[in-house]
């Protein structure tokens, strides 16, 4: 199930990357500038911020397995359908859609991972959610130019759009919302996955957060805030990368393909590696404080230094090595933000993730379009000198997060 949900993030991201990547070519034959790019960046994560919320509250009403199938079958309709866009207006609200098809999907495979995994693997598990959406960017420029190449922008849309199908028809068979469900868990394996758990089968099944104890608790703002400030980085990063390189570091389409890859590559292997370590130190009797939120802090600081070197960069070659330590160092503050979610909602993670992710995703509304006009008015090193300044922000709310102590204390 961890490998499924890999490929099905790794779809996911793929899916947003082909837009960036295709951005020089759809800029060219539409008259589009910088800032309409941004614009239809911004389309998308608007439609994708607005159903954090809901999603993570339809995957624990109705459980992951159909919020998860209806969000990956409705995304991959309209990945499809963004080959026919032919007008600026059109290809908003393609993207604005597929933007509320993919909302669901991580709120709701951090609920399943919460059922599915036992305590001392969740880090581990959402690793592999994380490391799938990141290894989208990582072979996601280099296929989406050579289908480009070989059959235009639009092939594109059209062939990733038919294998997200594919896997959401895969899900629906294999994905159940308990694993005492699935005909492929055994008895052993489901006493495993319970270690440790306190589940109330006494309750209903359907269950609605207490927003009104979550609202005012100071760590559910300060792990909202501080994934705005890292999902902004990395989404300056998921919308900008490729033409950033050819327009500041003078690649061409070919090399901006390879050159691309190295950033997402180091941020995929950084946040595996992250999940495994994190689980590890918390079973030697590491405190979940020293295991996330250190480690959340740290990548962000890391980041945001990394990133001001790649701006004052004098060579390509050394601007692609700063911009990969960059984004590589987030992979320890998007595993500490997806494992901390879960130890602070307990049961509710669907709905905590989902609120941590709808702040990220305000990031994403606000960082294409924020990016692109500072790179117009004043330049590409303003822009990402902007954007390193940024995780200072983010490393003061991490402060506040404290994974050892549970929002609502009878859920767990």
């Amino acid at each position: 199930m961890a490998v499924l949900i890999f490929l099905i993030t790794f779809m996911s991201y793929m899916d947003r990357v082909n837009l960036s990547v295709a951005t020089p070519t759809i800029m060219q034959e539409f008259g589009f500038t910088k800032v309409d790019m941004g614009f239809l960046q911004t389309a998308f994560f608007t439609g994708y911020a607005f159903m954090q919320i809901p999603g993570g509250m339809m995957a624990e009403y109705f459980g992951q397995r159909i919020a998860s199938t209806l969000a990956v079958t409705w995304w991959s309709v309209f990945t499809v359908l963004t080959a026919w866009g032919n007008s600026f207006t059109s290809l908003a609200i393609i993207r604005a859609l597929f933007g509320l098809g993919e909302g669901p999907i991580f709120p709701a495979m951090n609920n399943f991972i919460y059922r599915w995994f036992n305590k001392a693997e969740k880090a581990t598990a959402s690793s592999f959610m994380l490391s799938g959406a990141f290894v989208g960017p990582v072979f996601g420029p280099a296929v989406t130019v050579a289908l480009m190449l070989a059959f235009g922008w639009r092939s594109v849309f059209i062939i990733f759009g038919a294998a997200g199908l594919v896997l959401a028809l895969a899900w629906w068979f294999l994905a159940k919302n308990d694993p005492r469900q699935c005909p492929f868990v055994n008895k052993a394996e489901a006493d495993h996955i319970e270690s440790g758990m306190v589940l109330n089968n006494s309750k209903a099944a359907k269950e609605i957060a207490p927003w009104g104890s979550f609202i005012t608790s100071t760590q559910f703002w300060a792990i909202g805030l501080q994934y705005f400030i890292t999902d902004y980085i990395m989404y300056v990063f998921l919308a900008w990368l490729p033409l950033y390189l050819m327009e500041a570091q003078g690649f061409s389409l070919a090399k901006m393909g390879i050159a691309a890859s190295f950033p997402w590559a180091a941020l995929c292997l950084i946040t595996f590696l992250t999940g495994y370590v994190s689980d590890k130190l918390i079973a030697a009797g590491v405190s979940k404080h020293k295991a996330r939120t250190l480690f959340g802090a740290s990548g962000l600081l890391i980041s945001g230094a990394a990133l001001y070197m790649a701006a004052i960069a004098t060579t390509p070659t050394m601007n692609v090595f700063w911009l990969t330590i960059s984004l590589g160092s987030l992979g320890f503050t998007f595993n500490a933000s997806w494992a901390a979610s879960m130890d602070i909602g307990g049961k509710f993670c669907g709905t905590v993730s989902g609120w941590m992710n709808f702040w990220g995703n305000i990031g994403g509304v606000v960082a294409p379009v924020a990016t692109a006009w500072v790179a117009t008015h004043y330049g590409w090193q303003a822009a990402i000198s902007m954007t390193a300044f940024s995780a200072i922000l983010g490393v003061v709310c991490w402060l506040a997060v404290k994974p050892d102590q549970v929002i609502l204390k009878d859920q767990i």
